[in-house]
């Protein structure tokens, strides 16, 4: 198995909230190193097959010879882009991870939309969420399930990104941690704080409550998990359901000493700039999220300062810093992105299925922690689940479309033998009969 050694893998990762924050590895024999995204909301390893305008160096699996083609087709799609490409197996090796080389499954990419965008610093995709979730099937073992057995690693990993208060895609130099296997205490400090994952395919969790400004928003807590909460480095912001985020809005806005804010500035279309002296962050709220203790009686909350959410941008005018709106709103989850993420050590305790937030010493800004955690809050003032039962899967789906479609199929199967039956009893109909309306309906129905 692997020797672990966690202090080699500080700051192994590069980046930033902007774009996503890379690990480098080298892929194949000889080996071909490329930078690939750490994506705690997807489940497969893919990286650059072709090469591709936005991309500055791609996989060449011609040129390894530990390459092997399953020949399997792959597409998957993503809350932005998409990519298609073709399903094999290699030797990778984690420069600064952990010792050894270990086979896996690798996609390659050959086409893709929205995927690679202008000035990514990144080549490919480490999905390493569940495989749930990894395409065309789950049966494709993910990467870290890979890693686990093969190298006999503890199942879990952290995740530390330091990009708080930094321009977003800036240089693409902030630094970050993705710890293979376990915990390294000297990326946090206080305690760590579990939350249960609630299912095993995106690592999805429980949301109680939101506060911003230290006042409720006061939402049916359904809200706040409509259809589900996730944790996902790969997303760049805070994304809220269109509830949510209308209140969460409204609540800044109120709090804000700044009312007359365009709303292009929340919708994420336009920037707000102050002179570069000013920190207009003084003008903003504190915004809490509160997640449901594993004593499922407590809970705690992971807080964010604005300077967490209201990102400067790189520098545009002379004397101007422009700034963005790190939150936006979403159809389908709350997703707690790499806005949140940068001001906590997040644990992945898949062995023990939940999830630690920790304050992270690398989330200050001017010298000051942007982010914090308090606990334990009692829960008697909310459900006890906030998330809907009914959650419908891909899986889950298939199966219920394919039993509707059997089950309806039966019906209409029955209904056409009732009709070729001669009926007895009864007049037959000759060809000049009218047709009545009570048999018109049943074939006007089944068109």
């Amino acid at each position: 198995g692997g020797t672990l050694n966690f202090l080699a893998m500080v700051e192994n990762l590069q980046g930033d909230s902007g774009r996503g924050y890379y690990l480098e590895m080298l892929i194949g024999t000889p080996p071909q190193a490329l930078n690939i995204l750490v994506d705690t909301g997807s489940s497969n390893f893919a990286v650059a097959g072709v090469p591709d305008p936005d991309v500055t160096s791609y996989f060449n699996a011609e040129l390894s010879s530990t390459y092997r083609s399953q020949g399997i087709d792959v597409t998957v799609k993503y809350s932005q882009g998409s990519w298609t490409g073709v399903l094999g197996t290699d030797v990778i090796t984690i420069p600064k991870g952990i010792y050894g080389s270990y086979t896996i499954n690798i996609a390659t990419i050959l086409e893709s939309e929205n995927f690679f965008l202008p000035g990514v610093k990144w080549h490919g995709i480490l999905g390493l969420a569940y495989d749930a979730l990894a395409k065309p099937s789950s049966s494709v073992e993910t990467f870290f399930d890979s890693l686990v057995r093969q190298a006999k690693i503890p199942n879990i990993f952290s995740l530390q990104m330091c990009g708080a208060g930094l321009p977003v895609s800036g240089s693409g130099t902030n630094g970050g941690s993705l710890v293979l296997g376990g915990i390294e205490p000297s990326l946090y400090t206080g305690d760590i704080w579990y939350t249960p994952i609630k299912e095993e395919w995106y690592y999805q969790v429980e949301i109680l409550k939101l506060e911003v400004g230290g006042q409720n928003l006061q939402l049916d807590c359904r809200e706040y998990n409509a259809d589900k909460a996730i944790v996902d480095s790969g997303t760049t912001l805070l994304r809220l359901p269109e509830k949510v985020f209308s209140a969460v809005v409204q609540a800044i806005a109120r709090t804000s000493l700044i009312q007359e804010f365009s709303s292009g500035f929340w919708t994420g279309s336009q920037l707000a700039c102050w002179d570069k002296t000013e920190r207009p962050w003084s003008l903003f709220p504190k915004l809490s999220i509160y997640l449901r203790d594993e004593n499922s009686s407590r809970s705690f909350r992971i807080s964010i300062l604005p300077q967490l959410y209201i990102q400067p941008i790189l520098g545009i005018g002379e004397n101007l810093q422009c700034y963005r709106f790190g939150i936006s709103s979403s159809t389908n989850a709350l997703v707690i992105g790499a806005t949140v993420m940068e001001g906590f050590y997040v644990i992945f305790d898949r062995a023990q299925r939940r999830v630690g937030f920790a304050v992270s010493p690398c989330a200050e800004v001017d010298g000051s922690p942007v982010s914090e955690i308090e606990g334990p809050f009692p829960t008697a003032d909310v459900a006890s689940n906030c998330v809907s039962s009914i959650s419908f899967h891909e899986p889950v789906l298939w199966i219920a479309s394919y039993a509707l479609m059997s089950l309806c199929g039966v019906i209409l199967l029955v209904l056409i033998i009732l009709l070729l039956i001669p009926p007895r009893c009864q007049h037959r109909y000759t060809d000049n009969d009218v047709v009545n309306d009570e048999s018109s309906l049943v074939r006007h129905r089944w068109k």
